[in-house]
């Protein structure tokens, strides 16, 4: 499905409260799981050891680190949304950020976003989003946030 496309970012005010858009199912390997790893230095076998995992962890295989679902979710907003006009964007912060369920390696996900608020700043505009990263066939997500962005115009 193509992305819910906003043409100003101050058009943002009028869409509060609302579902902006859901990206596309996104597998998570574990070959993506190890450059994580590698990246961040976490290489705690529950993410890395398969064999280890499937004996003692309770999820029966490996999982994705929390930080590299929560890392994702900028990726998965450019698929579900495509908010133009704005000549700088920036990553401002998270807000209420958990991880309900793991998400287990070959698993697939996707990005719910909506918008909570949008206020104007001198020169940008301030907007939280509530991103929902659900995971295939699982009733519960991998991660729940409140995502902070700011347009500058």
């Amino acid at each position: 499905m193509p992305p819910f496309v906003i043409r100003d970012p101050n058009v943002l005010k009028s869409c509060e409260g609302k579902e902006l858009g859901v990206s596309g199912w996104r597998p998570v390997t574990q070959e993506q799981i190890q450059q994580f790893a590698n990246a961040t230095g976490d290489h705690q076998w529950i993410h890395l050891d398969a064999e280890r995992a499937k004996r003692e962890s309770p999820y029966g295989t490996t999982i994705a680190h929390g930080f590299l679902t929560l890392s994702l979710i900028s990726s998965l907003m450019g698929d579900a949304m495509d908010i133009r006009g704005a000549r700088m964007v920036v990553n401002y912060g998270l807000n209420r950020v958990r991880f309900p369920a793991p998400v287990r390696v070959n698993s697939r996900m996707r990005g719910r976003f909506g918008l909570v608020t949008a206020n104007e700043r001198p020169g940008a505009i301030h907007a939280i989003f509530s991103v929902t990263v659900e995971i295939e066939n699982e009733s519960k997500p991998g991660c729940v946030a409140e995502w902070v962005v700011r347009y500058y115009l």
